[in-house]
């Protein structure tokens, strides 16, 4: 029998423990969730997180994905494209990701999910809803939500037929998101032959909108459509109330959260706000189990909570089926099979976005609530 010296021994006991890491290292799945958890949105990236963390949790509790456990990597992009460049290649490149959900603003997810394609990792946003996350041809790229030229159109229908409205303000907050979702809502009207009595832009951060609401007055709105986020529109229709003007404010699904009463300033500022977002996620029957658990643990999944949720699911179920972690065989199988979520089932075209969308129209009430407008 061979003798092992000391030395000998040390040597093969840390190849051992290497080797023990390394089988470790080989069971686990990381899945990157990138999105604003510090900063104005935080309240967005805390959702997305929830829902992530909680799927991953049920995903693991099951077996994982071929006895593989989710592990989930935090990346903090604060809304900010550059810094959303610099998580995604963190996450490429250091954390080895085999997937990403996230982001949330379509400015830091355009430019992060070329980052993702450039590497082949399959990238999924709960949130980001520009046409142009989808339009670029890049095939691993997806979205769990509609888009902005699917919800203005649900917004100016609104607008015009169900309030009436004939003297319409159109303003955004010069970000990708913003404007653009202000832009399909503005091209909508002309089809439905109006035109807007005012078309400008806000500055992100700026909270003294006086001069504007003096300028809505000026043009007569008896509407105003904010393509945006809460830390601006909380801000322009607590001012446009303090100053009487008590026409509705109709927005999209950047002001889908709490912290949009709080930014106004409370409750009573927020009574007859609209806003467009996909039928409530907490009213499927798919994720009728969730919901009550997420609630029994004292938190409200609002907003994107079960989108992010669903996202898990759906890159979870791609693997499980392809047996895989390489983004182009994933990106194959969701564009040709369905996923089951707590949001129903989901299916995607070509280009990587849902084949079917439910944008609704949504009223703020003086409860600091939302409801579906029926």
């Amino acid at each position: 029998m061979k003798r092992i010296t000391g030395g000998g021994v040390a040597r093969w006991v840390l190849a051992l423990m290497l080797g023990c890491t390394t089988a470790a290292q080989a069971e686990t799945i990381k899945i990157g969730v990138a999105g604003p958890l510090s900063g104005p949105q935080a309240a967005f990236g805390e959702q997305f997180w929830r829902g992530a963390e909680q799927a991953a949790k049920d995903i693991n509790a099951q077996g994982g994905i071929q006895g593989a456990s989710i592990e989930l990597v935090r990346g903090d992009d604060a809304c900010e494209p550059k810094q959303a460049v610099a998580v995604a290649n963190r996450l490429v490149d250091f954390d080895h990701v085999a997937a990403v959900v996230g982001h949330f603003c379509s400015s830091s997810t355009i430019p992060a999910f070329e980052v993702y394609a450039e590497a082949g990792i399959l990238s999924m946003t709960p949130a980001s809803t520009n046409p142009m996350v989808t339009e670029r041809g890049l095939p691993t790229v997806f979205r769990t939500c509609g888009r902005d030229d699917q919800q203005g159109v649900v917004g100016a229908e609104f607008v015009v037929k169900q309030l009436k409205a004939q003297r319409i303000a159109v303003l955004h907050d010069k970000d990708t998101y913003g404007q653009g979702l202000a832009d399909s809502m503005k091209a909508h009207l002309t089809t439905l032959g109006l035109k807007e009595v005012l078309y400008e832009g806000l500055t992100r951060g700026e909270k003294d909108f006086n001069a504007l609401v003096t300028k809505l007055r000026a043009v007569k709105a008896d509407a105003v459509y904010f393509g945006g986020l809460h830390s601006e529109a909380g801000p322009l229709v607590r001012q446009m109330r303090e100053q009487g003007l008590q026409i509705p404010l109709i927005s999209g699904d950047g002001i889908m959260s709490e912290t949009f009463v709080t930014s106004a300033g409370g409750p009573k500022f927020v009574a007859g706000v609209f806003m467009t977002f996909g039928a409530d996620p907490r009213k499927i029957a798919a994720g009728k189990e969730l919901v009550e658990r997420f609630r029994k643990a004292g938190y409200e999944p609002e907003g994107y909570t079960l989108y992010s949720y669903a996202t898990v699911q759906s890159i979870a179920q791609a693997m499980r089926a392809t047996q895989s972690r390489e983004g182009a065989k994933l990106a194959a199988w969701l564009k040709s099979n369905a996923v089951d979520t707590v949001m129903g089932s989901k299916s995607w075209n070509a280009k990587g976005d849902l084949k079917v969308s439910d944008y609704v129209m949504y009223r703020w009430t003086a409860t600091g609530q939302y409801e579906e407008v029926q």
